[in-house]
């Protein structure tokens, strides 16, 4: 078996996804990051279609990774960790829709390992959480533009406040 049969995938919508695609991107045992658009009804979604609120999509970052490196459950811990999965639809000063908390889980393990982070971390927060934890068999993965991604890399910068 080679390194390529063993790579998963995960999937992770935390608010604008060029901040949480450098989180991801730069975490060992991830071997390639995406964003694109997930969990809407709109077919080739572009970025200014999804803005308009009307395509039921949010900016998600999908993530190919090696179980052996990097367990699900501490790109479960980076994810909780780098957003507020406590406010609807909002991430800081990003509001609409497609900023929402939401984990697309690939396999039942995942989803069960998914909903067990979330039950852990209830009551940790002062509000409910209220991240969607649903089936990435559901929804299709789009790409966004090449100009989304690596955005920040690209940029030189490492994280959207600076």
């Amino acid at each position: 078996m080679n390194d390529e049969t063993k790579l998963k995938k995960a999937a992770f919508g935390a608010g604008c996804f060029w901040g949480v695609e450098e989180e991801f991107r730069n975490t060992k045992g991830v071997v390639s990051t995406a964003v694109g658009y997930m969990g809407g009804h709109t077919e080739n979604p572009t970025y200014e279609k999804v803005c308009s609120g009307k395509t039921g999509h949010a900016e998600t970052v999908k993530v190919t990774y090696n179980p052996s490196d990097v367990s699900y459950e501490q790109l479960l811990n980076i994810f909780w960790e780098i957003h507020d999965p406590t406010t609807l639809n909002r991430q800081g000063p990003d509001i609409g829709e497609q900023y929402r908390s939401i984990i697309f889980y690939y396999d039942d393990e995942q989803g069960k390992s998914a909903k067990k982070s979330k039950e852990k971390l209830s009551g940790s927060y002062n509000r409910d959480i209220v991240t969607e934890i649903v089936p990435a068999d559901k929804y299709k993965f789009y790409n966004a533009e090449e100009y989304h991604q690596q955005y920040l890399k690209k940029r030189g910068m490492r994280s959207c406040r600076f």
